[in-house]
């Protein structure tokens, strides 16, 4: 439930918007909150991606990747908007000129004197290596910080999960060590990396470098 006081309850609430970037991509990368009626088309895209996700995927006995049943997925869609309407997460669907790409999701969402989250994703194989992991990331992070009143966002990647560091990494987050045998993947306890931004690290906000870094590129190719 969420309290009064001086925990900033309103812009909790209103966090949870849709986001945009409309040009920086061959396609307009959206965030916008996912919804119930997500859910098959959720389904079906863990489904097909069941192989491509799974060396990366927190192991989950209730809706492993290759489940076909659709329960499961208005469960936990159901889970995340009372999250979210609660202050706890931000649950994201990805698009990408307008289809859905994949997900993000802001979570473990700390008040008081942390203020921090922790951010996770995956994408559809389809559409990956577009940049719209990175932009989507971009985007939920500004909102984190600038909309919602966040300090620090972390994200923890397996090591061998070099696609995933890479996107990480161009956005200028901070490596600050392993956690060891941290999150259960695939069957078994895997060490990740922790990587962090807090608000001070991106005063202007993390897009605008994002959208020069992508700028300069195409200049250069």
């Amino acid at each position: 439930m969420l309290r009064s006081g001086n925990d900033g309850d309103v812009s909790r609430a209103r966090g949870w918007v849709t986001l945009t970037e409309p040009a920086l991509l061959d396609a307009p990368v959206s965030l916008r909150p996912i919804k119930v009626k997500d859910a098959a088309i959720w389904r079906d895209a863990r489904v097909r991606n069941a192989s491509w996700l799974r060396r990366w995927e927190p192991t989950n006995p209730e809706t492993p990747l290759y489940r076909s049943s659709l329960g499961p997925y208005v469960a936990m869609a159901r889970t995340m908007r009372r999250e979210a309407r609660q202050g706890l997460a931000l649950p994201w669907v990805v698009t990408y000129g307008g289809q859905f790409a994949g997900q993000l999701t802001v979570g473990s969402i700390v008040w008081g004197s942390a203020r921090s989250a922790q951010v996770g994703y995956w994408i559809d194989e389809e559409f990956a290596g577009k940049g719209i992991i990175p932009t989507a990331l971009a985007l939920a992070v500004d909102q984190c910080f600038f909309g919602v009143g966040l300090h620090r966002v972390e994200a923890t990647i397996r090591p061998e999960n070099m696609a995933s560091r890479r996107d990480v990494e161009k956005l200028g987050f901070r490596e600050e060590g392993v956690r060891r045998r941290c999150l259960h993947i695939d069957g078994a306890w895997h060490d990740h990396i922790c990587y962090a931004l807090t608000v001070e690290d991106v005063p202007s906000g993390l897009m605008p470098r994002w959208r020069s870094m992508v700028s300069s590129r195409l200049r250069a190719g």
